[in-house]
């Protein structure tokens, strides 16, 4: 019974430190979310999920911010080159023929941005990957331009208590 015991604290440690995101409680970043986009801005958390609406900034956004797991091997192929940003902005034009994807700075996590229009609309969605961890920025707002706009502010404002050293 202690050997399953020690085995399966083992297992979970390996777990923890297998995770690449510094920050994985996005409640602590309400207020940096919530003033990226101005002070008439609101904003919603709970630990993997934060929203973030401003109906009187320009182009009304609604943002949010989800953090969760990939593990189907993405982030390796993006990394080694295998799957460029032009095949993934290729796949993105297949669901929306508007969709431009472009990188996305992001320290020692890979990221990329991708921009488009929707029937009311436009929006814009950040991919954020480091050690199997992904952060999702998805904005909605009236035009492209704002919901780009929305998703590179809280980008710059989170990305790198998420992402760490």
């Amino acid at each position: 019974m202690r050997g399953l015991l020690i085995l399966m604290l083992s297992l979970w440690a390996q777990a923890a430190l297998a995770q690449g995101f510094a920050l994985h409680d996005l409640t602590r970043l309400a207020e940096a979310s919530r003033t990226a986009l101005g002070p008439e801005a609101a904003a919603q958390a709970a630990p993997l999920h934060l929203g973030v609406n401003c109906s009187s900034c320009r182009g009304a956004p609604t943002i949010e911010l989800q953090l969760g797991r990939l593990t189907d091997g993405t982030e390796e192929r993006v990394r080694s080159g295998r799957t460029s940003l032009g095949a993934l902005e290729t796949l993105c034009v297949r669901r929306n023929p508007d969709c431009r994807l472009s990188a996305l700075p992001a320290g020692p996590a890979i990221g990329w941005l991708s921009v488009y229009a929707l029937e009311r609309g436009a929006g814009a969605t950040a991919v954020i990957l480091r050690g199997g961890d992904l952060l999702t920025i998805e904005a909605r707002a009236a035009d492209r331009g704002a919901a780009e706009d929305s998703v590179r502010r809280l980008t710059e404002a989170v990305l790198p208590r998420i992402v760490g050293p």
